[in-house]
């Protein structure tokens, strides 16, 4: 029996549709560096740091790290004067942007029955935002005052989804055996990827995305979100952790 819950956000817990965000999300930033940079320089630099990120696998490198040194030079910006104009928008300008997502109900609900069974929950997103965007998805969601073992940003992760070594890290920090671990997810490439270690799958059909038949991985189960809801309802409390909880 799982003992902890590796959620998906983007899709999977939020509704949002990235086709209708990612513009919106690029004309926040390329607002505040319009007197620097052109809008089309500063998204195609945007990318080409995130393509880098994504990629990395150097484990002495935070996400964030491999980032800024990227995007940094790409700017000819001061980390000291591009970071408060960053941390700036990710903390005011970024929150207008929930208006172009949707809270699914449901998904409060099936955190809280994960809790009340006694399973650890964990934000499993693909850490390539920072911390405070993050934040705000989860306000967004709904689910932003939740006991989480552990959110993952792209301050505190050295890799990226798909590899193995993002769901490795998890692990990592999180203190768990895969085969404790259940993960929840609407992307067929990445959240299926946690296969790779060992952790079991739960492909959400809400929103999927990667939908190949022909891929790597096949899901250990799948359904709606509905049926998430009504697979952590069959399961028994998790005497263990109330205890663990309790001897705190």
């Amino acid at each position: 029996m799982y003992n902890t819950l590796l959620f998906d956000l983007d899709g999977t817990l939020l509704d949002i549709d990235m086709d209708i965000f990612l513009p919106r999300y690029f004309q926040v930033l390329t607002r505040r560096f319009s007197y620097l940079i052109s809008p089309e320089e500063f998204v195609r630099h945007l990318l080409h740091s995130t393509r880098l990120m994504i990629m990395n696998k150097d484990p002495q490198k935070t996400n964030e790290e491999v980032f800024m040194e990227d995007f940094i030079p790409r700017l000819g910006l001061p980390r000291e004067e591009l970071q408060p104009i960053l941390t700036d928008i990710y903390t005011n300008d970024f929150g207008h942007l929930g208006k172009y997502t949707r809270r699914k109900p449901l998904a409060r609900t099936i955190m809280n029955l994960s809790y009340k069974k006694g399973l650890e929950l964990i934000i499993a997103t693909n850490p390539v935002f920072p911390r405070l965007a993050i934040e705000h998805r989860l306000r967004w969601s709904g689910l932003e005052d939740l006991p989480y073992r552990l959110v993952t940003t792209y301050e505190n992760m050295h890799f990226c989804k798909p590899h193995r070594e993002y769901y490795e890290e998890v692990l990592s920090v999180a203190g768990r055996k895969p085969g404790e671990c259940l993960m929840i997810g609407n992307d067929a490439r990445e959240d299926l990827a946690a296969a790779a270690v060992g952790i079991k799958t739960f492909l959400v059909r809400d929103h999927i995305l990667n939908d190949n038949k022909e891929g790597p991985f096949t899901p250990d189960y799948e359904g709606y979100l509905a049926d998430v809801y009504r697979f952590i309802e069959q399961w028994p409390q998790n005497l263990d952790r109330d205890r663990d909880r309790l001897c705190r």
